[in-house]
């Protein structure tokens, strides 16, 4: 799949699963996103465990699906899985600068609402933002037309 095509499932996505490491243990959780450019942004709180494991692991995946529905058949060794999902692997980092947390908050926002958004200064001071530079990212469908 085409990086347009990744990318427009990327845009329709609702939810981005980020893969970390915990020790040997893998951990995952479903996230509000931003992307642009190569770059997934992330916020949250600056205790959390998901901060925790990318200061000490910082090699993250991810994971986006849309259009996700079961296809039945008479026979269930038949069902089949009607999807679009895109999967990759970045390199995550803690964003430091107040300019840069507020363009960050900026493109999570705009997945979800158009624009402009502002945000306040003791909100910005309060909110970890993670970037994650997208290293490879590879996109999958199943039960639609392959153009």
């Amino acid at each position: 799949m085409n990086k347009e095509n990744i990318e427009a499932i990327i845009r329709k996505a609702g939810v981005c699963r980020l893969g970390m490491l915990d020790g040997d243990t893998p951990y995952i959780v479903p996230l509000c996103f931003g992307y642009r450019d190569d770059t997934l942004y992330f916020h949250g709180s600056k205790k959390s465990r998901k901060v925790e494991l990318i200061q000490r692991h910082p090699k993250v995946c991810f994971e986006f699906d849309i259009l996700a529905e079961p296809i039945s058949a008479p026979d269930p060794c038949d069902w089949d899985m009607r999807y679009q999902s895109v999967v990759g692997f970045g390199q995550a980092s803690v964003v430091e600068t107040t300019e840069e947390k507020r363009q960050a908050l900026e493109i999570i926002a705009a997945q979800y609402a158009e624009g402009p958004h502002s945000f306040s200064e003791p909100m910005l001071k309060a909110t970890m933002v993670i970037k994650v530079a997208v290293e490879t990212m590879t996109g999958r469908q199943s039960g639609f037309d392959q153009k």
